[in-house]
Parts: C-alpha cells; structure tokens; sequence
C-alpha cells in the first residue's frame, strides 16, 4: 500500500541519514550447512535499554532446504527520493532474500511482525532462468526504478555469464535481464553505483562451478578467478569500460562508492595476491575521461607454524588477511576491513580517500589465534570478521563469522562456531560491546552471515542530495 508520506527511514543525503534514530533491531541471514534443515532470518534485539539486549528474539524459517542464504536487501530505500525516477510513496517494508545454492528468492515481509517476518512470495530458480537468464542470486540492491540482483551463474545449468536481474519494485516479479550490452564483462559478484551520474559498478568472484565447492588451488594459481572491476551507463545499460587490477589479485569483491552523490570515487577489496598472499583495497576513481583504480592498502600475509594451518594454505606457512568484506560509514570517513582468515577487523580514516590512515584494530578469531570475545576469555573462537554491517551514525558496527559454507570447510577445518559481534565506534578507537556477544547454540546450529539493520545500514542506501 502507497504512504501518504515518505517513509521515514528514507533520506534525501548522507547527512540526513546519519542524524536519524539508531536501530532497534538487525536482521541477519543464517543457514544450516548441512542442508539437512532450513535456512532461516534471525531477528536481534539491539536497543541498549531493551531487557533482552544482544539476544536473538524473532526467527523466519525458510519452507525449503538447501538455500544458502548469503546476502540479501530492502525493497526500497533512500534512493526512491532521486528526482529522475521517484518513487517517494513505497516503503522500506520487505527483505528481498536470495538462496545462493538454490537460486530461490524469498520475499520476507517486515512490518506487522517485525520480530516475526513474514514469508509473502517465493520466487523459484525457473522464473529467474526463464525470465533473466540467471542463477545463484547473490546481492541485493534497491534502485530507483527497481530491484537489482546480481547473479555468479547462467541458467540452464550454464556456468556463466554471470549478471544482473532486474525486480519490479512492487510485484517482485523478475522483469528480465539488466545488461543491454555487456561487452567482455563474464565473471559476476556485486554491482553498485554512482547514482547521480548514471554510473554502475560491477566486480567479479568467479562462477558457481569455480567458487561452490571451496576455493580450487588450481584456479587461483593460475590467476582464472575476477580481477577486474567493469563500469557501466546505468541508465543505457551499456558496458563503458573494464579496469584490469592485475591477475594476481584474486577475487575483486565488495563495492563500497562514497555515499556523497557529488563524489565519483569509491572502495573495492581483494581477497588475496597469489604473489604474496597479502589481500589489499583499491580505490577506483576519474582519471580525464576514463575510470582508473589504486592500490591504497596492503594487508601483508602473517607468518605462522604449517603445522597450526589447514591443508588448504599450510604449504605456505602463513596465515592470509582473506579481505572478504568492507564497509564504508555513511560520513564517507571510516573504512572498515575484514580480514577473515587472520581474525582482524581494521578501521582507516579514509578522509582522504587516496592515503588511508589506519585508525584502530580489533582481534577476534582467526584461523591460528582464535582469539575470544572479551565476555567470553575461556572460549577460543573460530571463523573471524567476514559481513561488518555499520550503523547509520557510525556508532556502531556489527560483524558475524561465517564466510560461505564450502570455505568455511576449508580455512576452518575443525569447525568455524557462530557468533555474532559488536563493537563501539569512536573517533578514538573500537571496543567490543561485552553484553552483545550471541553465539554457539544462541543460532540454533546455524551459521550467521550477512547482517540487515532495521531502518537502513552503510551499505544499503544511496542518496540523491549532497
């Protein structure tokens, strides 16, 4: 039903969305590895005054089995406030939820029942192939004339191209495939923009043959995995250019632009350098007329006994960072890195975006450190930072352990646990929060992954206004 009235939590600029009301609850997709049960949202009390502070309090289990749910995303947000596609009376109401294994997307409705979300369509893997040409859904992100979805595979058992599938913003219905022309682009993972100026970012991770089944040794050494990032007209829908990283960094991931819609720059990860193992941040930005990209951050490798690693990297005899996500604050000041195999998370001042400064660390887990939670010393912990989700002001940020399944197998042979963490945000530092630690059988046997905020989060909305 159409709002007389905006929603609330849309925001004409970043500068509104960072003085709005913190969240009150989190969303986060959480699956059950085996696939023996279903995969499932978990509803998380994070009001500071709430009684039940830090507990899972809400569940939406999945009818089916074998989804594994990885990222996921609203229906709408702030972008349906930009003045050349409005949509300023839907609301930010629905979870838009992909199954990355079984190429399912499941609509999950938010509002009566905040803490008991409910499941209001099922979109099946055929109307996706049938309709896109895809499969494997993977991220979520609401644009202002519709739903984009980006997908690792092909259908009909193709491997790839991977792209993006467009969603009508209203019936959920799968409109088709979003590419016009894609030019040389193949290799798929997210997509984001620089929305005032007709811009789209696409990078790549590999297809579901080469990522389902772990991390495969061979393709990496031989440099096969994404190591470009692609730009594209957003409004022609028409591939412009590709910018090569060099094929030693494997996997180009998480897309973070700057939140400013005046700025054309933003931040992009890279798992690991074959050359060295070190993973690294870039940032991509105008050179003239051409898009380019820098290497802005290195995360060296960190030495270790073969013998504490798994057989996946002991031949190294080093841990590597595994840079598998990054956020980017609302402010456009704080960049923060998860360094899932060494069970870091970093924070840079990245007021300038060309010279990140390092600006506070936090150790958690790790593949040799298993370093505890500050509320739980005794407890040794598996997994590390993989999905940071930041609030809206920046106060607050939130990270869980899970990776994917098949290289949680690999990097945590022994079991990679659950749990779920927040940290404190300060100009001076972070600091865990000792009452919000969920964890062990807290997930029910599940592995959480990526983090939702109630209202929005740094990695949900673009913004129309400076």
């Amino acid at each position: 039903m159409a709002l007389w009235k905006p929603d609330p939590t849309f925001y004409a600029s970043p500068r509104d969305a960072v003085n709005a009301p913190p969240e009150k609850l989190a969303y986060v997709a959480a699956f059950d590895r085996s696939a023996a049960r279903p995969d499932a949202i978990a509803v998380l009390d994070v009001d500071p005054a709430s009684g039940s502070y830090g507990s899972v309090v809400g569940w939406t289990d999945l009818p089916h089995t074998g989804d594994e749910l990885h990222h996921f995303g609203w229906n709408a947000c702030s972008s349906a406030l930009c003045p050349y596609a409005p949509h300023p009376h839907v609301e930010r109401r629905y979870l838009i939820v992909p199954g990355l294994r079984s190429s399912r997307i499941y609509v999950i409705d938010t509002k009566e029942q905040p803490t008991s979300p409910q499941i209001v369509k099922v979109l099946e893997a055929g109307e996706l192939a049938e309709r896109a040409g895809y499969s494997r859904p993977h991220t979520v992100h609401c644009g202002p004339e519709g739903l984009y979805v980006t997908a690792l595979g092909g259908a009909n058992g193709e491997d790839g191209p991977g792209g993006i599938a467009l969603l009508d913003h209203t019936s959920f219905e799968v409109l088709g495939r979003w590419e016009v022309d894609r030019g040389p682009q193949r290799l798929a993972y997210d997509a984001w923009w620089h929305i005032a100026h007709d811009v789209l970012v696409t990078s790549e991770w590999g297809t579901p043959s080469m990522v389902e089944d772990g991390v495969d040794a061979e393709l990496l050494l031989n440099r096969r995995y994404g190591h470009s990032l692609h730009f594209w007209d957003l409004r022609k829908r028409r591939h412009i250019q590709s910018v090569d990283l060099g094929d030693e960094h494997q996997m180009v991931l998480e897309l973070r632009p700057a939140h400013d819609p005046t700025k054309q720059y933003g931040f992009v990860g890279v798992v690991v350098s074959v050359e060295d193992l070190s993973a690294s941040v870039w940032v991509w930005h105008r050179d003239g007329g051409r898009w380019a990209a820098k290497k802005v951050i290195t995360i060296p490798a960190e030495p270790a006994d073969a013998a504490a690693l798994p057989p996946v990297i002991r031949p190294f005899g080093a841990v590597p960072p595994l840079v598998t996500d990054i956020d980017l604050s609302v402010d456009d000041r704080w960049l923060y890195v998860s360094c899932w195999g060494t069970g870091e998370l970093r924070r840079y001042d990245v007021s300038d975006p060309f010279h990140p400064v390092e600006a506070g660390s936090v150790r958690i887990g790790g593949i040799v450190n298993r370093t505890p939670h500050p509320a739980r010393p005794d407890l040794p912990l598996s997994g590390g930072p993989q999905m940071v989700e930041v609030s809206r002001d920046g106060r607050r940020v939130y990270v869980t352990n899970s990776l994917y399944g098949s290289w949680d197998d690999q990097f945590y042979p022994d079991g990679v646990g659950a749990w779920m963490a927040k940290l404190d945000a300060t100009p001076d530092g972070l600091t865990f929060d000792e009452r919000f630690f969920p964890h062990d059988d807290d997930w029910r046997g599940l592995r959480p992954h990526q983090t939702r905020l109630q209202g929005g989060d740094a990695s949900s909305d673009s913004y129309c206004y400076p």
